[in-house]
């Protein structure tokens, strides 16, 4: 049964998909999650540590997911395209964790600060690594690629790496200028051919006599 915290940070990402965080209201992510609004403030201690928790956990459960495609019984080269696939279609689905890989935030979502310098450590043991703020996207993919191990830590930044190109690259220009204000197309995930493409990278790398990439 999910706790008052995760029931609570899931209400957050809920209202985040209609309305802006600046609009969205403690007392409603309270009553969305059936707790009080003094079991909020006890987990967070303001909306700004509900914040920085949350985007603490879109990190966290994105490295999980990638541990667990790293961890699955295939060849590297084929773990390495599934975290690449996998971080596309996460990045289009979760506007905060896209903001996280790539640094493009907006005004409709949460950009936390770390907690300043000489504030009083929260009470509760799970925000006060929230609190240390989120990760900068080169940290974010630096972890990344340390969950596949010295080996294929390499390999494992490529991957990523190529993947956020693909999810940051821009629009083919239309004739419509209006066109462009509309979400890049790169959002949805990956062609084939782009796969078959990271893929045959990977395994010429993986499989040099050096077993490192460069």
């Amino acid at each position: 049964m999910p706790t008052a915290r995760e029931t609570l940070l899931d209400a957050a990402l809920a209202a985040l998909t209609d309305r802006s965080w600046s609009a969205i209201r403690m007392a409603d992510l309270a009553a969305a999650a059936r707790v009080s609004r003094q079991t909020l403030y006890n987990e967070f201690g303001s909306k700004e540590g509900l914040a920085r928790a949350l985007v603490r956990r879109e990190a966290d459960t994105y490295l999980q997911g990638v541990r667990t495609l790293l961890a699955a019984p295939a060849p590297p080269e084929r773990n390495l395209v599934a975290v690449a696939e996998w971080t596309v279609t996460r990045a289009a689905a979760r506007p905060v964790l896209r903001a996280l890989l790539t640094g493009a935030w907006n005004e409709r979502l949460p950009a936390p600060r770390p907690l300043r310098p000489g504030a009083r450590p929260a009470p509760v043991p799970a925000q006060r690594r929230a609190d240390e703020g989120p990760p900068a996207p080169g940290e974010l993919v630096a972890a990344t690629a340390a969950c596949a191990g010295e080996r294929w830590a390499a390999g494992c930044e490529l991957a990523v790496r190529l993947a956020l190109s693909h999810v940051v690259a821009p629009r083919v220009p239309t004739a419509e200028p209006e066109a462009q204000c509309e979400e890049p197309e790169s959002w949805s995930p990956m062609t084939p051919m782009i796969t078959r493409l990271i893929e045959t990278i990977l395994r010429v790398e993986t499989t040099s006599p050096r077993k490192t990439m460069p």
